[in-house]
C-alpha cells in the first residue's frame, strides 16, 4: 500500500514535470525585428510605373515621392517654402500671390489665387493668410469653401475629414464642420498664462484635444455637446513646453497622443486613463504600423533623432537614434521607411 501510494507521487511530480518542461520551452513572447532592405538617394530620379503609389518626403529643401521598392519617381528643390502630401504638392516663394499646385503623379490639379502659404493634409487643402490670424480652406480645384478669422494669430491647427481644429494665442480653440461652420468654441483656461500649443480632432470631428497654457500647463479632450463642449478629460503637466507640439488622435479615434517637455502621454479614450513615456526633445511625427497596432514615433533633440516603438496600449518596445539635419518617418503594410538628410531606407518589420 505505502509503495503504491510512493508510486502515486512519483508519477504525479513525473506528470508535472513534463507540463513544466513544455511551457518552460515555449516562448514567452516575440521579438520585433526592423530588417534593413534598401537605401537611396533622394537625387536619383527612376521611371514612373503604371500602379506606382507614391510615399511622400521632405527632407532639407527638398520634397517628393518614392515607391515601396525605392525608386525615388519625384524629387523637387525650393527656395522658400512648400507643401506636401499623400495627394497634393506645391512650392511657394515667400511674396505669394498665386499657387499652382500638383497631383502625386506630377499633374497640374488647380491654382489657388489667394495670397498666403498653402498646407496640404492628404486631400484636404488649406491656405494660411498673411497677418498669421485667418484660414481659409479650398476645394480641389483652389477655390474657396470656407475662411475663419480671428483677431489672435494662429498658434496650432490640425484637420481631419470630420473638420478642422484651429488653436489661438489667446487661448481659444475652434473646431468646424467640413462645411466651415463652428462646432466647437471655448477657453480650456486653468493656466496662468493662455495659449494653445497642439491640437488634434477626431476622424468624426466630434472630439478634439489640446495642450493648453503656460505654468501649469494641461492637456484638454472635449466633446460636442449639443450646442456646447464638454471636457471629457484633462490633466497638468509634469514640465511645460514653451513651442509647438504635437496632439494626434489615432485612426480609430480611441485614442489620443500628446508631447509634453519630458515626454508623451497616451489617452485611452474608452477608459479616460493615461499613459506616459520619457521622450528627450520634442516629437515630430507619429505614424500606425497596421501590424498588431504598432506606433512609431519620430522624436526630435538638436540633430539627434530617435525612433520609439510602442505596442499596445503604451508599451516601448524598440528604439533606435540616428544624428541628422532632418528627417521623417513613413509606414506602409509592414514596412517603415526612414528619410535622413538626402536618403531613405526600408526597413521590413516582422515578429519572430
Amino acid at each position: 500500500m505505502e509503495k503504491k501510494k510512493r508510486n502515486r507521487i512519483i508519477i504525479g511530480i513525473s506528470i508535472f514535470c513534463v507540463i513544466y518542461v513544455i511551457f518552460a520551452l515555449r516562448p514567452l513572447g516575440t521579438e520585433l525585428h526592423l530588417s534593413p532592405e534598401w537605401t537611396v538617394s533622394i537625387d536619383r530620379l527612376k521611371e514612373k510605373k503604371d500602379g506606382d503609389v507614391p510615399i511622400p518626403f521632405q527632407l532639407g529643401q527638398s520634397i517628393g515621392y518614392f515607391t515601396e521598392d525605392g525608386r525615388i519617381i519625384t524629387s523637387l528643390t525650393y527656395p522658400f517654402n512648400s507643401a506636401i502630401s499623400s495627394t497634393y504638392y506645391a512650392t511657394y516663394g515667400a511674396d505669394n500671390i498665386k499657387t499652382s499646385f500638383f497631383r502625386a503623379d506630377g499633374n497640374e490639379a488647380g491654382s489657388i489665387s489667394i495670397p498666403g502659404f498653402p498646407f496640404f493634409d492628404e486631400d484636404r487643402i488649406f491656405v494660411f493668410l498673411p497677418g498669421g490670424s485667418a484660414v481659409v480652406q479650398c476645394d480641389m480645384d483652389g477655390k474657396k469653401r470656407w475662411e475663419y478669422e480671428s483677431y489672435a494669430p494662429i498658434t496650432s491647427f490640425a484637420s481631419s475629414k470630420g473638420g478642422t481644429v484651429i488653436g489661438f494665442a489667446d487661448g481659444v480653440i475652434v473646431s468646424l464642420t467640413p462645411d466651415g461652420s463652428i462646432d466647437q468654441r471655448y477657453s480650456p483656461g486653468g493656466s496662468e498664462t493662455d495659449i494653445i500649443l497642439g491640437t488634434g480632432i477626431s476622424e468624426d470631428g466630434s472630439l478634439i484635444a489640446c495642450i493648453s497654457g503656460q505654468n501649469q500647463q494641461r492637456f484638454v479632450v472635449s466633446a460636442r455637446n449639443g450646442e456646447h463642449s464638454k471636457i471629457i478629460f484633462h490633466e497638468y503637466l509634469p514640465q511645460d513646453f514653451n513651442r509647438q507640439v504635437m496632439v494626434k488622435f489615432n485612426r480609430k479615434s480611441d485614442t489620443v497622443y500628446y508631447n509634453y517637455n519630458g515626454g508623451m502621454g497616451i489617452l485611452s479614450l474608452d477608459r479616460l486613463k493615461s499613459s506616459h513615456i520619457p521622450l528627450e526633445g520634442y516629437v515630430v511625427q507619429i505614424e500606425e504600423a497596421e501590424m498588431d497596432g504598432m506606433v512609431f514615433i519620430l522624436s526630435r533633440k538638436d540633430r539627434r533623432f530617435t525612433v520609439t516603438v510602442l505596442e499596445p496600449f503604451a508599451h516601448p518596445v524598440a528604439t533606435f537614434q540616428f544624428d541628422a539635419e532632418s528627417a521623417f518617418i513613413q509606414v506602409r503594410d509592414n514596412a517603415l521607411f526612414v528619410g535622413r538628410d538626402n536618403k531613405i531606407s526600408k526597413l521590413s518589420i516582422s515578429k519572430r
